[in-house]
């Protein structure tokens, strides 16, 4: 389970989706850093102090970008200007760069993680979008996966895995009504599944509603699932033999195992969340 866009902007918000979840259970977390919300470099000696303590209790930190801002020049296509101006909101900071400055970006963000000797395993785009150049970037640096809306990839092995991120919409009333459902359905669907992912947004925060039924959704996945961080699963599954999967697609190209590949220590019922 992730909790996105950690920032000194969103930190009250973070704080009560972390106490939302912690009224169901005290699960590890894997919390999604910008070091530069929307540009901005704000104080942030609460939250860091806070961010240290929750490594020490067993959560994890990764990198979200490092401005959390769509900064490309426009593209002429429908779905390219859909995901960038409607689905994220011009917050798809990694969707249409080229490999140079997502290069840039993401080792200012890792220099930012090391100035506070924060271990860095993992990478999460904002808006889960990476487009070829920032595939291409990431893959220059030592990190063990990333995350896309719909797959989990493990970077050094070049395996992904079909785990949809399940996720509300709050950004408007439509959003707020039919993505519980939605969740709830991908959840059922992802059940024989080797792991089922949850993110929060800092918005969830602000709906009553949405954060009872994340409660609701957590305890369903508990009774039937491990609680892991990104970092935790992506170590345990790295263990398992590539030659167990059946490969498939991902987004760059390449062939890589599918959904069908079987979970790091997965016996029966002991699947896991993240």
């Amino acid at each position: 389970m992730a909790i996105h866009d950690v920032a000194p902007d969103t930190w009250e918000d973070c704080l009560r989706l972390h106490q939302a979840v912690r009224a169901v259970a005290d699960i590890p977390l894997t919390w999604l850093v910008v070091p530069r919300y929307h540009g901005r470099s704000l104080p942030s000696a609460p939250m860091e102090r806070a961010l240290d303590a929750l490594l020490a209790q067993g959560h994890e930190l990764a990198l979200h970008g490092y401005t959390h801002l769509d900064s490309a020049p426009p593209h002429a296509g429908w779905r390219s200007r859909f995901l960038r101006n409607v689905f994220t909101q011009g917050e798809g900071e990694f969707a249409a760069i080229g490999e140079q400055e997502a290069r840039q970006q993401i080792e200012l963000g890792l220099a930012w993680f090391a100035e506070r000797g924060w271990e860095v395993r993992g990478f999460v785009p904002p808006a889960w979008l990476l487009g070829e150049g920032a595939w291409r970037a990431l893959r220059t640096f030592s990190l063990d996966y990333t995350t896309t809306m719909t797959h989990f990839h493990l970077l050094r092995a070049r395996r992904s895995l079909l785990a949809p991120s399940l996720v509300y919409a709050a950004r408007n009333q439509a959003g707020r009504l039919l993505s519980p459902p939605l969740a709830d359905a991908t959840a059922a669907a992802m059940k024989p599944a080797p792991l089922v992912r949850l993110g929060l947004h800092p918005r969830d925060a602000h709906y009553p509603a949405l954060l009872r039924h994340a409660q609701r959704l957590v305890e369903r996945l508990l009774a039937e699932r491990r609680p892991r961080t990104k970092a935790d699963f992506a170590a345990a599954w790295a263990a398992v033999p590539a030659s167990a999967a059946i490969t498939s697609t991902d987004p760059t190209g390449r062939r890589r195992p599918s959904a069908n590949a079987r979970s790091p220590h997965t016996r029966g019922s002991d699947n896991h969340s993240g």
